[in-house]
Parts: C-alpha cells; sequence; structure tokens
C-alpha cells in the first residue's frame, strides 16, 4: 500500500491503499453473518451495487481522520481488512480494528501479523501514542492475539446492549 510512499509487507501478510476491485470481496464479508457477528454488527443488506456506489465515494474522497487498508497473503490473495479511526492528533490515540474475512487464514497468524505491521507503522511515522480497540467479552481468540502484539485488556464497557473488552497499546 502507498502510505507515504510504502507498502507494508509483514512476514506473512502486505497491507496496502483499497483498490476498487477490493468491493466485490468486501462486500461478500460484510454480507455474511458469522464475520457480523464477530463485530457486533449485522449483515449489510444493501445490493451490491448500492454498496459499490458507497465504496467509491470512500476511495475518491477519504477522510483524514481514517486509515482503511486490505490485507493481502504473501501470494496477494485478498484475504482481509484493517484500520485506524477515530485519529485524535490532540490526544495522539486512534482506534484499531481488523477482519481476516477469508476464514481459511483464520487462526494462522495472519491476523496477529497485520496488526504488529500496522502498529510498527504507526508508532513509527506518525505522533499517535496510543492504540485502543474494542473486541466482543466473548471473543477470547481475538483478544489473546491482540494480547500478542501488546494489548492490555484495561476495562469493559457496554454498548448498544453488549459487553466489550475496551484494550489498548501504547508506544515503547
Amino acid at each position: 500500500m502507498t502510505i507515504g510512499g510504502t507498502i507494508l509487507k509483514g512476514k506473512k501478510v502486505t497491507l496496502r491503499e483499497k483498490r476498487l476491485s477490493d468491493a466485490h470481496k468486501d462486500y461478500g464479508w460484510r454480507a455474511d453473518s458469522e464475520l457480523a457477528l464477530l463485530d457486533a454488527a449485522q449483515p449489510i443488506r444493501m445490493t451490491y451495487q448500492e454498496y459499490l456506489r458507497i465504496f467509491e465515494d470512500e476511495l475518491r474522497f477519504p477522510s483524514p481522520w481514517s486509515r482503511r487498508l486490505t490485507i493481502e497473503a504473501s501470494d496477494t490473495t485478498q484475504i482481509g481488512n484493517c484500520m485506524y479511526y477515530d485519529i485524535n492528533y490532540v490526544k495522539r490515540s486512534a482506534e484499531l480494528g481488523i477482519l481476516i474475512g477469508d476464514k481459511a487464514y483464520w487462526g494462522h497468524g495472519y491476523g496477529t501479523d497485520a496488526v504488529h505491521t500496522l502498529l510498527d507503522f504507526i508508532f513509527s511515522t506518525t505522533p499517535l501514542q496510543k492504540m485502543y480497540l474494542h473486541t466482543l467479552e466473548w471473543n477470547l481468540r481475538a483478544q489473546r492475539a491482540f494480547e500478542k502484539c501488546g494489548f492490555v485488556a484495561r476495562r469493559q464497557v457496554r454498548r448498544q446492549g453488549k459487553t466489550f473488552v475496551y484494550m489498548e497499546v501504547l508506544k515503547e
């Protein structure tokens, strides 16, 4: 991906900027009920054409308060997404999100590598000092993966009738 002209390469993954060709898989993942459950969301119900119009607008008019990236395996297969958003330069913090949408890549360290790669980039090239996230209380697999990346559980948070674990990592 081109973030300041750089493609971010980890041990197993490459993080790159979003392309229009990513929309089809992204749509499928957003419509998947199992993936939506892990994100405390509902599967999207809009048509692909409606989704594509929104996706195109996000590519054309990116927000200065978020960065959305595609995760590719070493063979360039699109396997997921990661992002950081709610960027707050005063507090020097942002929230991190990740989805390994291709279930064939679950449990093999791709998500952990993507998070490590993204954190390395953020902490070495931006003024951000803290990254945080919210994961569902019952999603122990995700919590373990985030702990491998240095995140520490700080508290539980209730939102929309669900309990989340708030986790954060500070720049070393």
